[in-house]
């Protein structure tokens, strides 16, 4: 937080951290320790450790049947899944994807020679704008990757009809919306493809790890030859690929997190209700809505902060939690245009970006998932009230020294 060398703000309260430990956004969830040593015996006891074992295909299995998807290829993770993905649609030239997102989606392109070109948000759902996305497409546009940011789906239907009005394909990274439905259909059976993250930070995790679900039978055969260098058998190699297998020890913490699925969203759940409670009136605070009647995972607790109406913005409030030991994020700040090395290629996107810019700058995650309280949730919550309380203090001070 400190980039300019000026000492760290005290906490609020006497300058002791109101945690003793850091408060993580993203901490790891853990199912039942004892079945995810049990998987683990069993394992070493087969000595079958990677290459396609009985756990990744279970894993695998366990995925399809959660969301209804023919076909899961599990990835070693999630950036691989995009790779792999991309290249086995023959994406080239430009692939239209938003800027508001994990740079892992633009570096998926970038890597292999393909131009990501940046669309704007909608302001409101934070998600890829249909219409900025349609003004992006020239004659070098081969596909649109759209992103289910904290687990809320893109405008599937809109992002779609544009598609197939330019014969475009589209996929999608899915990686904050397993378990999550649009229009009560599952999130993994739209486009060609969605890409599933299982990495650590995830509501479900396997360590690392990824995967492509799929509906289409020939592109499951394709990514599947292609995350094991292109065998098809013995000494048989067929295609190009590479190694993205995911390990056995992965799957086996997968399908025990899987196990736990349930619960981990019900702490989900619990933690954002406790949130929305506590912030609820707080002045420039705006707690990311999941009202839906479809599935959400509840992973993310995403506040908006306005700095024409809170007496802190965004940075001054991350940076004040910071200081009590509440690790809060700015994701997915600055955006991935402001990053390298998009920035020197492309300097003036951030003209066509006015929600990207204006949200990048707002928004702040805050800590969920096992390892919070609702005890906790509320010294959160109450940190934020005093630092906001002591913030309108030294503002009104200021001003009647002015006047």
């Amino acid at each position: 937080m400190n980039t300019e060398n000026k000492p760290a703000p005290l906490a609020i309260m006497g300058g002791k951290p109101r945690f003793a430990e850091p408060l993580h956004v993203g901490r790891p969830n853990v199912g039942d320790k004892h079945r995810i040593l049990e998987r683990i015996e069993g394992l070493i006891e087969r000595r079958w450790f990677t290459n396609d074992g009985p756990q990744v295909r279970e894993f695998e299995q366990k995925i399809c049947e959660i969301t209804g998807v023919k076909h899961c290829v599990t990835m070693c993770n999630a950036t691989v899944a995009l790779e792999i993905a991309i290249r086995a649609l023959d994406f080239r030239g430009e692939v239209i994807i938003p800027s508001y997102t994990f740079v892992a989606t633009a570096h998926a392109l970038q890597w292999q020679e393909i131009t990501p070109v940046f669309a704007d948000i909608d302001a409101s759902t934070l998600n890829l704008d249909p219409g900025c996305l349609e003004r992006l497409i020239t004659p070098r546009t081969t596909g649109i990757i759209g992103v289910h940011l904290w687990g809320r789906p893109c405008n599937i239907k809109d992002v779609e009809a544009i598609a197939k009005r330019h014969s475009l394909k589209v996929m999608y990274d899915a990686a904050h919306a397993f378990g999550c439905s649009d229009g009560g259909r599952m999130i993994g059976n739209f486009g060609e493809c969605e890409v599933l993250s299982f990495h650590a930070t995830k509501f479900i995790n396997s360590f690392e790890g990824g995967a492509i679900v799929t509906n289409n039978d020939e592109l499951a055969n394709k990514v599947r030859l292609m995350r094991n260098f292109g065998f098809a058998g013995f000494d048989r190699v067929i295609y190009l690929g590479t190694n993205g297998k995911m390990p056995e020890v992965c799957a086996a913490m997968g399908l025990v997190s899987l196990e736990s699925m349930d619960d981990i969203v019900g702490i989900n759940l619990r933690n954002y209700e406790e949130y929305r409670s506590q912030l609820r009136g707080v002045a420039g605070l705006t707690l990311m809505d999941y009202t839906s009647t479809d599935k959400r995972n509840y992973h993310y607790v995403v506040v908006q902060v306005d700095p024409s109406v809170s007496a802190l913005n965004r940075d001054e409030l991350v940076e004040m939690l910071h200081a009590e030991n509440v690790l809060a994020r700015k994701y997915f700040w600055p955006g991935c245009h402001r990053m390298q090395p998009y920035r020197a290629l492309f300097p003036n996107a951030h003209l066509l970006l006015p929600n990207t810019e204006l949200r990048a700058a707002q928004l702040m995650v805050l800590p969920t998932g096992q390892c919070v309280s609702k005890d906790d949730i509320k010294t959160i919550c109450d940190i934020i009230g005093a630092a906001l309380a002591q913030a309108n203090v030294v503002k009104h001070f200021l001003s009647l020294r002015k006047t």
